[in-house]
């Protein structure tokens, strides 16, 4: 099966100008030319037609398009890059998307766009330590499933997030043990409250990274100054702590 540079023009929504051009600078001869004159182009070549396209989408010029194509040796494996570079950029718009919907929804409700709702991830602050204790995978599902909230969803899990810091510091006020039943019911509720994000160990039922993590966080609450007055101070944050590690030494 062949088409003519007119028929392929038309497929591709380039113009013939386009494509002799290709043909000029090397980029893409045709299959072969007719003792008319008239360029005809194979499967192959339609393929690499859609490589080249491909790559301008992606903002390339045409000299690194060429070297792309010249120095690849497989080009099944180059469609695969093709595949993974496409799939981060439509996660890049389906996040562009969600934000500019956030914002949408906040102003049709008549409220006034909060910066932090609409511009910042669940844990886009810690993406470094996340990845470094939990992997890539547990930012990137973590994060995608923030995005992926309405408004209203995010508002309410962020209340529900400040219920459970005002219930530790209100407990820590009390004076109880970390040890006490007060406290212990707070550290399973903080517990469930990480297994509802998914990604996480606690959500994926890994116990000896679950531990580690719930154990890690309460260390962070207390040595890490981003959390400076979270628990109102830092004999709140070494409760938390203490009362966590309780919990990950005898619930779990």
């Amino acid at each position: 099966m062949e088409w003519t540079i007119q028929e392929l023009a038309a497929r591709a929504g380039v113009t013939s100008r386009t494509l002799r051009h290709y043909d000029s600078v090397g980029l893409l001869p045709p299959s072969r030319v007719g003792e008319n004159g008239y360029r005809y182009y194979n499967p192959a070549a339609v393929a690499r037609l859609q490589r080249i396209l491909l790559m301008r989408q992606l903002g390339m010029g045409l000299p690194a398009i060429a070297k792309v194509l010249a120095d690849e040796v497989d080009t099944a494996e180059g469609l695969r890059a093709h595949i993974t570079a496409l799939e981060e950029e439509r996660a890049r718009i389906e996040r562009r998307i969600r934000a500019v919907r956030h914002t949408l929804e906040a102003l049709e409700a008549g409220a006034e766009p909060r910066m932090d709702v609409m511009l910042s991830g669940f844990n886009d602050r810690y993406k470094d330590e996340v990845v470094s204790r939990w992997g890539e995978r547990a930012y990137q599902v973590s994060n995608d499933w923030w995005h992926g909230k309405t408004l209203d969803q995010q508002l309410a899990w962020k209340k529900d997030t400040d219920d459970l810091v005002a219930a530790w510091v209100a407990a820590a006020k009390a004076g109880v043990p970390p040890t006490s039943d007060r406290a212990q019911a707070l550290a399973a509720r903080h517990v469930r409250w990480l297994s509802a994000i998914p990604g996480t160990p606690t959500a994926e039922g890994d116990r000896e990274r679950s531990i580690a993590m719930v154990r890690g966080l309460g260390d962070m609450y207390v040595d890490d100054p981003r959390f400076a007055g979270m628990y109102d101070d830092e004999a709140g944050a070494a409760f938390v702590r203490d009362a966590l590690h309780a919990y990950a030494r005898t619930h779990m």
